[in-house]
């Protein structure tokens, strides 16, 4: 049997700017068993939907001349708001003592913001992070891609 490398009750974390799945491994370092602990997803509409009006507009000074203003990416605050969300989550989680080991799979800016907002407390406890989106994989395909990950770590 080959060694999964996940401590047994770690948490794996699986996320995307609108997703996350909490998993927990139920079996041991020889053989992986993650089983779902909690699921939280958000409704983020896209880009376009957020805006209803024309961008704004402003004067440049003396001249007649007018400038655009860029609109505000509602879409993208909400995704680095779910991060920030899921990041405390992570430290309520860790101060109940609910695991120790930490594992994040998630899209590149999704763990970019998740670093970013993390408490130094959950970055000691996180043993891999890698960046990929597997929030609609099924679980086994994430556990074969888990082994993979730790083999070559």
């Amino acid at each position: 049997m080959r060694k999964s490398g996940v401590p047994q009750n770690a948490w794996v974390l699986i996320a995307d700017g609108e997703k996350a799945l909490y998993l927990v491994n139920k079996g041991d370092d020889m053989d992986m068993n993650l089983v779902v602990r909690d699921k939280e997803e958000q409704d983020n509409p896209k880009a376009q939907d957020w805006a209803e009006n024309r961008p704004g507009r402003f004067n440049d000074g003396p001249s007649v001349q007018r400038s655009a203003v860029d609109d505000t990416d509602w879409h993208q605050l909400e995704k680095e708001r779910f991060a920030k969300d899921v990041a405390e989550q992570l430290y309520r989680d860790v101060h109940k003592g609910r695991f120790k080991d930490l594992i994040i799979i998630a899209s590149r800016p999704a763990l970019a913001e998740l670093r970013k907002e993390m408490h130094p407390e959950v970055a000691a406890r996180v043993r891999l992070d890698v960046a990929k989106v597997l929030t609609n994989h099924p679980i086994d395909e994430i556990e074969a891609l888990l082994s993979r990950e730790m083999e070559n770590t």
